[in-house]
């Protein structure tokens, strides 16, 4: 049974992909859209959606993520970013969820932004902490215990 495709009619995305905000789109699939940032970091950032309407990403149902990195992984090949070696070219895939992780538009989105030099694409802080092992392993058998229960 196929999930309704939801939508909001406020939503700056649910707009664009009926047609009334025009976009310089890319790929477009039953559950997908996919067009160029008007803000970008970089040349060629690309924004890929679902069609269906959610803020954040357990909003969406799976069925309507099925084709987003296929359809993501296109794209990076045909922005010629798809080079088998950690140097030179390399490209980012972003998916933020809520204020606090730098949403800006509550539908779900991933950014596909191509790193082709130091200054543009995305720059990234990575605060990184030591880590308590014994703390990790409590954390670890809390988190299969949960997944154990929603299988």
């Amino acid at each position: 049974m196929s999930t309704p495709a939801a939508v909001d009619a406020a939503c700056i995305f649910c707009k664009i992909i009926k047609g009334e905000i025009p976009s310089f789109k890319l790929i477009e699939t039953k559950h997908t859209f996919s067009f160029l940032d008007i803000q970008p970091t970089a040349e060629a950032h690309v924004l890929v959606i679902p069609k269906y309407h959610g803020a954040k990403l357990h909003n969406v149902p799976d069925e309507n993520l099925a084709d987003i990195l296929p359809v993501t992984k296109k794209l990076a090949i045909a922005l010629d970013l798809a080079i088998d070696s950690p140097e030179g070219v390399g490209y980012n895939i972003l998916q933020n969820n809520g204020r606090i992780a730098h949403q800006i538009v509550d539908h779900v989105h991933f950014h596909l932004i191509p790193k082709r030099n130091e200054q543009t694409g995305l720059q990234v802080g990575w605060p990184a902490i030591d880590t308590d092992f014994e703390k990790l392993g409590k954390l670890h058998k809390e988190l299969l215990a949960k997944l154990e229960k929603s299988a």
